[in-house]
């Protein structure tokens, strides 16, 4: 591989991050800096194609949130796909206000822009075990689970 496609791989990946660094004001402006016009994306709520949809789905999103960052810890960039491992810390009005954090892992695949982007992630850690008495018995049967 040369070193100029290894390059635009690295920034590709970089902007990607830096997009999303911020839960509450992600930089959706560079939404198509980042994507492709088709893009599919997945994640444990939703499954869309296009950036305009992924842009509306985004910016419905971080309305509700009070704050929030992501922290990347891990990524294996391959030829055209990299995945890359973080958490995501953030406060929400309607699971307690409190700072809230979720482990995941994002999939993307790319050419010169993402055109396929996936996350994956508890659930239950991001929604459920946080809202009162279902997080309760989601708690107790993850614990019951691991026995």
């Amino acid at each position: 591989m040369t070193d100029s496609k290894m390059d635009a791989k690295s920034l590709l990946i970089e902007r990607f991050k830096a997009f999303y660094q911020d839960v509450k004001h992600p930089q959706l402006d560079k939404i198509d800096d980042v994507y492709t016009e088709d893009v599919w994306f997945k994640d444990p709520v939703h499954e869309l194609r296009g950036a305009d949809k992924l842009h509306a789905y985004l910016s419905a999103m971080c309305v509700n949130v009070h704050s929030g960052r992501f922290e990347y810890l891990d990524q294996v960039v391959s030829d055209n796909t990299a995945y890359i491992k973080w958490n995501m810390h953030f406060k929400h009005p309607k699971l307690g206000n409190k700072t809230i954090t979720v482990r995941g892992v994002s999939q993307v695949q790319f050419n010169e822009r993402i055109y396929y982007h996936e996350d994956v992630y508890d659930l239950g850690e991001l929604i459920y075990e946080h809202v009162p008495l279902l997080g309760a018995v989601v708690k107790g049967l993850k614990k019951r689970l691991a026995m």
